[in-house]
């Protein structure tokens, strides 16, 4: 393995951190510990890989979600590992000097580049609705695509169409595999996406010069194979039976499950609740917002209207800081081993049910 040096990485990150870091993502993927040496000298190869980022109907919350990155930083992710060529966001240059840029990249790696997408992709009345540099945004993501080596839609609006696909959808708004049904298009959905799911697929691609193993959906199956419920720090309390009713009532501020104020976790496919965001160690449900299933077609933005309805003006939305322990409390007529044990058979009959209710969702999609 060649020597990773401390200078080519601006001193912003030593060659041990920096191989720790490649073993960490490896991990994560499933891969062997060696294969961290494989990552780090595909991340600093002279050549960088050239990735061209174009962005539609979007709030640019996945990009954000890139910056705020510290293992690598920002700096060092795009001035070392990778040539981030095109970014409406980050480009240091504008308009024609911009897009003349852009052509040109897109041309010296034909095939080679990796072209992401983010923000949904309008097209109704011939895409009219979002256009750069005078042309249709659908027209740009086609011509790329035929071009690019790989494709990767980052978020959900550029996954399956997001926040501007709701109904009445006036745009007709889409996701990229809608628009590529030809292509094969790597999803990382999320509002906004983790960007370590998305760092970790690019690294994949870069080494082994080939896409990770993909659900039908599209997701690397390393970050979105398992439910969210399954490592959710709540779970203790909904297999107790325990379930804040409203937002800040007792239940809520002690860090009860949020089952019953709409959590999707129990039907959502991500890796939130193991790898959280801007490294600080926080997601929505550690904050006392349950998970709305926003990496899900046609379960994210559906919370139910009793949600809604449980939030009165006497509330006080006051989280618990920090999570409440698990252990059985006592009081009432019911024991405490008692009520942990009806509770674990009620948690546990809701949770099986809502499982079921996907994988018999999923199963009548593959049939069809």
């Amino acid at each position: 393995m060649k020597r990773v040096s401390t200078n080519n990485l601006f001193g912003m990150c030593s060659r041990r951190d920096f191989l720790k870091y490649c073993t960490i993502m490896a991990a994560s993927m499933g891969l062997p510990l060696t294969a961290g040496e494989k990552i780090a000298d595909a991340l600093t190869s002279p050549k960088r890989p050239a990735v061209i980022w174009i962005s539609g109907q979007g709030c640019t919350g996945c990009t954000e979600s890139l910056l705020r990155t510290s293992h690598p930083t920002l700096a060092t992710l795009i001035l070392d590992m990778i040539s981030l060529d095109y970014n409406e966001t980050l480009n240091a240059g504008a308009g024609r000097q911009a897009e003349e840029f852009m052509e040109r990249s897109v041309e010296e790696n034909r095939g080679k580049f990796v072209l992401v997408i983010e923000g949904a992709i309008p097209t109704k009345d011939g895409g009219i609705y979002c256009q750069i540099a005078g042309k249709p945004f659908v027209k740009i993501v086609k011509d790329l695509a035929d071009k690019a080596g790989a494709i990767i839609a980052i978020g959900s609006c550029a996954s399956w169409g997001g926040i501007p696909s709701a109904d009445p959808n006036p745009t007709g708004a889409k996701g990229a595999p809608e628009v590529l049904k030809d292509k094969t298009v790597v999803t990382i959905p999320g509002c906004p996406a983790n960007p370590y799911n998305f760092l970790s697929t690019v690294a994949f691609y870069l080494t082994y010069k080939k896409l990770p193993e993909l659900d039908k959906k599209g997701r690397p199956k390393f970050a979105y194979s398992r439910l969210i419920h399954e490592n959710c720090e709540r779970r203790p309390h909904f297999d107790a039976g325990r379930f804040a009713e409203r937002f800040g009532d007792e239940g809520h501020r002690k860090g009860y499950c949020l089952f019953k104020l709409g959590c999707k976790g129990p039907v959502t496919y991500n890796n939130c609740s193991i790898l959280q965001f801007n490294d600080v160690g926080t997601w929505p449900v550690r904050c006392g917002h349950p998970c709305f299933g926003c990496s899900e077609d046609g379960v994210g933005f559906n919370i139910p209207f009793f949600v809604e309805a449980n939030i009165t003006k006497s509330s006080v939305i006051t989280p618990a800081a920090t999570p409440a322990g698990i252990e059985y409390e006592r009081g009432g007529k019911v024991s405490g081993t008692a009520a942990g044990l009806i509770g674990a058979a009620v948690g546990a009959a809701i949770g099986a049910g809502a499982v079921s209710v996907s994988k018999m969702k999923s199963e009548s999609e593959d049939e069809k």
